[in-house]
């Protein structure tokens, strides 16, 4: 095949050179060609060396690489290995759990997995029918497969890494080789990610058919890198332009619309992506764990990996997290400190009174439960983990508004075990940061939680409280972008007064047609209470017309009970209106969530 001159980017000279070359070149020569302008691409370019070529054309190892990701940190991190590996030669298969082909699964020789875990120990959505398949009967064996597994996870679950940890067991009980331990990664997931990321590509190397000359292993910096300067690793300080009360006088609630500035910062985003803020802790908490451990706020104790210090009051407040308590914490707690109370409740048969304790408690209850204290600060803050970062979905399109990040934050503020308790980032945004103050920022991608390509395909939207942000964006975009696609927005909340979030902007665009359509429940102004999901079964008929049509679903909002009881909705107007079985009406979401025509941001 010659490469043309009609709408190519070459010039005659370069399109003639390369008609000359590209015909001669093995097909191992065009892989790592491939894989060596990916890694230039990613700023990683490699020097080439006389001969090199010549040694990796001789390698045919193919490799499968699948993810499980509800936010897209697995699949980010998926990539990396991809084109590492692909930059050395390797044939890459690359796919999300639920598009991959399982009657391939035997046929593999490598298989490296990249899952979270969700909720109760759930794996995520586009993991959902290769989990299925792999615990079913028709699961094959695997004896000349080789395998490895990256999970992450939030350690202050009772079911950490859970996915990860059963995907591990049941490839081993098929018959497949484990070539490199599972590793678990907590909410601080980078250096861990990496030393497995670079374990693998190690060992493939080791047992591969030649030798490479290519680089063979991943510093942290690589993994999860950005086209931007700042970063996860590398947060914007962005300004805050604005901080505003949405709820009126006399509500239950307090939520913040905060608008911020990121001009500077070379971010870009797209509706249905989130904000990450580094939050710090409450000066009063802080102060109160010095003063009962007896220490010096001024003493200086290590803040990270590398061993840099600081006061210990600044490490306190910006870089340990103290008021989520998790089983390993006290574990490690009770191994540095010899006190009987807390060495029986870590015990494997108190399982339950573990998990009891852990709720609605933080590190001042532990302090105040288990004293006396006889530890060094520099000893205490090792165990600590890292303040993680709060993720908050964008409220604001980047077409309509590519300076600014708009936000909708929740206040939490509630009382547990005779003390008053306060969400971390929430209650520093709702009472100490005003315009003009900074917050460390970077932009997290959700590839799961993005608009249809089709501007013309239509939306239905489900976002009761906070859930009703990204769907702030959505509209923005699409009226920026005159999408002729139909838009329809389910919200709830308490009140209509006091609570009815962004209520001018839905007018607005109710007015001008954007918005096509919008049903509201307010569950407290009825005497019998009435939420988002009884609102569809008033509209059955309607939703699934839309489906027909090939709506798009979004929910965004609370997993445990919100996501469900629509969850539940969706199934049941698919059999009333669709009249489709219980099975059927299951198997439509199921290939509805596989298409993406199904897609949920919820926590």
């Amino acid at each position: 095949m010659q490469l043309q001159a009609i709408n190519s980017p070459f010039s005659q000279e370069q399109i003639e050179v390369l008609n000359q070359i590209l015909p001669t070149l093995t097909e191992g020569q065009q892989l790592w060609l491939s894989g060596y302008l990916t890694a230039y691409h990613g700023n990683t370019a490699l020097e080439v060396k006389p001969g090199i070529a010549t040694q990796i054309q001789t390698s045919t190892k193919e490799v499968t690489i699948l993810y499980g990701s509800q936010t897209g940190n697995c699949q980010r991190l998926a990539g990396e290995l991809s084109e590492t590996l692909g930059s050395q030669g390797y044939k890459i298969t690359l796919s999300s759990m639920n598009e991959f082909k399982t009657n391939r699964l035997k046929k593999l020789s490598y298989l490296f997995l990249i899952v979270s875990t969700q909720g109760e120990g759930d794996p995520p959505d586009n993991a959902i029918s290769f989990y299925e398949h792999l615990f079913s009967r028709r699961a094959p064996k695997l004896d000349d497969l080789s395998f490895s597994v990256l999970s992450l996870g939030d350690s202050s679950y009772e079911f950490f890494c859970e996915t990860g940890k059963k995907i591990d067991q049941r490839l081993e009980e098929l018959g497949a080789k484990r070539v490199t331990p599972r590793v678990d990664c907590d909410l601080d997931f980078d250096d861990p990610a990496a030393e497995w990321l670079s374990t693998v590509v190690k060992y493939l190397n080791e047992t591969g058919e030649s030798s490479s000359n290519l680089p063979q292993s991943l510093s942290s910096n690589s993994i999860l890198s950005s086209s931007s300067t700042y970063s996860r690793r590398n947060p914007f300080k962005a300004e805050v332009l604005e901080n505003i009360n949405l709820n009126g006088r006399g509500s239950n609630k307090e939520t913040r619309h905060l608008e911020l500035s990121i001009e500077g910062s070379g971010f870009t985003f797209k509706p249905g992506d989130s904000l990450g803020i580094y939050p710090e802790n409450r000066p009063e908490i802080v102060e109160l764990i010095i003063n009962e451990m007896g220490w010096n706020q001024d003493d200086l104790v290590p803040f990270n990996q590398q061993g840099e210090t600081c006061s210990l009051e600044e490490a306190l407040k910006h870089h340990y997290e103290l008021t989520v308590l998790t089983k390993p914490l006290l574990e490690k707690l009770s191994q540095i400190h010899p006190n009987e109370r807390l060495t029986k409740l870590v015990h494997p048969e108190n399982k339950q009174a573990l998990r009891t304790y852990i709720e609605g408690r933080d590190l001042v209850d532990v302090i105040h439960d288990f004293a006396p204290w006889d530890l060094k600060a520099e000893q205490f803050v090792t165990i600590l983990r890292k303040i993680p970062a709060r993720l908050y979905s964008i409220a604001n399109s980047y077409e309509a508004n590519p300076e600014e990040v708009h936000l909708t934050i929740g206040a939490v503020r509630y009382d547990a075990h005779n003390r008053a308790r306060h969400g971390v980032c929430s209650i520093q945004c709702a009472e100490r940061i005003q315009p003009g103050d900074y917050l460390p920022v970077y932009i997290h991608e959700n590839p799961n939680f993005h608009l249809p390509e089709n501007p013309s395909d239509p939306i239905i939207m489900i976002g009761p409280g906070t859930g009703i942000a990204p769907f702030r964006s959505f509209l923005e975009e699409r009226e920026a972008l005159e999408a002729p696609g139909k838009n329809w927005l389910f919200f709830g909340d308490q009140h209509y007064v006091t609570d009815f979030l962004y209520q001018v902007d839905w007018q607005r665009w109710l007015k001008t047609g954007v918005l096509t359509k919008m049903d509201i429940a307010f569950s407290r102004d009825t005497e019998e209470k009435v939420y988002v999901q009884h609102r569809m079964l008033e509209n059955k008929k309607e939703i699934y017309k839309w489906l027909k049509e090939g709506a798009y679903i979004y929910i965004c909002g609370d997993e445990k009970h919100m996501a469900q009881d629509v969850h539940k909705t969706l199934l049941r107007i698919l059999e009333e209106e669709g009249g489709m079985t219980a099975d059927e009406a299951d198997g439509y979401l199921a290939q509805s969530l596989k298409d993406k025509r199904y897609q949920r941001d919820v926590y």
